[in-house]
């Protein structure tokens, strides 16, 4: 019999700010578990992020590059299950010192979060599989991390050219084990979003 909780148990509407962390030991309690978003700048994870727990001002955008560092975890009405918003990348203004900086917390909390179930990776349909984008598939594929890819921004392309799109990524990731799901997105009409939200359910619900 499996040890796994009921689906149902996870209310994403229920969703509220936790805290905001600039390295690993400012991260809540590394117990429960976790599913975190990460997105190269502009590919839309905020919309994402609020459009699936219905929640417009969950995850905020900014610009301002001291953000950029946080990492900001959300918590769920199940004790113990967070989602986590991990900073976007690729900001211009920011410097070498910021990124690299960001690039090694963001590293010391993939390699060293034991209570993470699996990443949630958002890139735009139109531009997927940025240098970036690689680099997280990469990492999951040899941590053996569960990943959900988002191919956000659907409702900018017509449906012929988005699932044009969606098989060309399909091909360029089928020999990757790490890769669970792969989701048309649009945060404007709610596309993918409840396919995005069984798919997190059975991971943060998933007996370790």
């Amino acid at each position: 019999m499996s040890n796994d909780l009921p689906q149902k148990s996870i209310s994403y509407n229920s969703a509220r700010f936790l805290v905001s962390a600039s390295r690993l030991e400012e991260c809540p309690s590394d117990q429960g578990a976790e599913v975190a978003f990460a997105g190269r700048s502009n590919a839309g994870k905020s919309s994402a992020i609020n459009s699936i727990t219905a929640n417009g001002k969950l995850a905020r955008t900014s610009k301002t590059p001291g953000r950029t560092r946080l990492i900001n975890f959300f918590s769920l009405n199940r004790e113990n299950c967070r989602l986590v918003d991990l900073p976007g990348y690729g900001y211009a203004k920011v410097s070498r010192d910021m990124k690299d900086d960001w690039q090694t917390h963001l590293g010391h909390y993939l390699n060293e979060r034991r209570c993470l179930r699996g990443l949630v990776l958002v890139m735009d349909i139109r531009h997927p599989l940025t240098d970036f984008d690689q680099m997280m598939v990469e990492w999951c594929e040899h941590n053996e991390l569960p990943l959900m890819i988002l191919a956000t921004k659907s409702d900018k392309l017509k449906f012929g050219q988005a699932k044009t799109a969606m098989l060309g990524i399909q091909r360029k990731l089928e020999n990757y084990r790490c890769v669970e799901h792969l989701i048309m997105f649009s945060a404007t009409s709610k596309k993918g979003v409840d396919e995005c939200r069984d798919g997190m359910t059975a991971w943060l619900t998933r007996t370790p």
